[in-house]
């Protein structure tokens, strides 16, 4: 499914979230959970928001294929559009595209590892990947981050609804109170009348706040750089 027909498909949703008074109350903040050392240090040549086929390849990634889509809004369920969403997660040997990665003698050369969509004006984004898998000290998830302006705004991880790993995952326990841990949870379920079982998982990301989109409606650069007290945070954290 490409951006232009995911657009398409997600439009009667996008309908339902922007109706005036649909939501009663704000919605609940998703969860910020650290970015972790394992950002990409080096980008792929294919950066698009399908991690299993690289470029022109035939030859998929290993894992098991997963739909994974969602929207971007603030606390009362405006989307943001101009929403600079980016993924990044282990392949299916547990192997991060970073050179201090565990595992990377077993890093599967078909897999992109990561991703990035800008959303429209329904604040809806779409990936192709593959379901996560456990990395050495965690429980399986998937690094996400929203950017605009130009400016990181948000980084989280979405870790697997009812994993038997998740309870003592140290990152997961950090996270204050067991409605804010919910909002990092994605049920990954079969799709109906797929003969190859594949998922699909939703992931919604509600910002506390929406920074404000340029005048032509586009946002700056690329890769939004994280930004805290004014400055910008370097790499190397010691965080996974």
């Amino acid at each position: 499914m490409n951006r232009r027909q995911f657009l398409t498909y997600s439009a009667f949703g996008t309908a339902l979230t922007t109706t005036p008074g649909l939501f009663a109350e704000d919605l609940v903040r998703t969860a910020e959970v650290g970015e972790g050392p394992f950002y990409p240090d080096k980008l792929p040549l294919d950066t698009d928001n399908d991690l299993l086929i690289l470029n022109d390849s035939i030859t998929p990634a290993v894992g098991e294929i997963t739909h994974l889509s969602g929207r971007v809004s603030d606390t009362g369920g405006k989307p943001m559009r101009n929403a600079f969403v980016e993924i990044w997660q282990v392949d299916s040997n547990a192997s991060y595209i970073h050179s201090d990665s565990a595992n990377r003698e077993k890093l599967d050369g078909n897999f992109q590892g990561y991703g990035r969509f800008l959303t429209a004006s329904s604040g809806d984004y779409y990936f192709r990947t593959i379901k996560p898998v456990e990395y050495p000290g965690r429980t399986p998830h998937i690094h996400i981050a929203v950017s605009t302006n130009g400016r990181r705004i948000f980084t989280s991880q979405i870790l697997i609804k009812g994993h038997e790993r998740n309870a003592g995952d140290f990152l997961f326990r950090r996270v204050q109170g067991p409605e804010a841990r919910e909002t990092l949870l994605a049920e990954f379920k079969p799709i109906e009348g797929s003969k190859t079982g594949e998922l699909e998982a939703q992931f919604d990301i509600v910002l506390g706040h929406t920074a404000e989109e340029l005048d032509d409606g586009t946002v700056r650069g690329g890769i939004g750089e994280p930004v805290f007290s004014g400055r910008r945070r370097g790499r190397g954290r010691p965080r996974r």
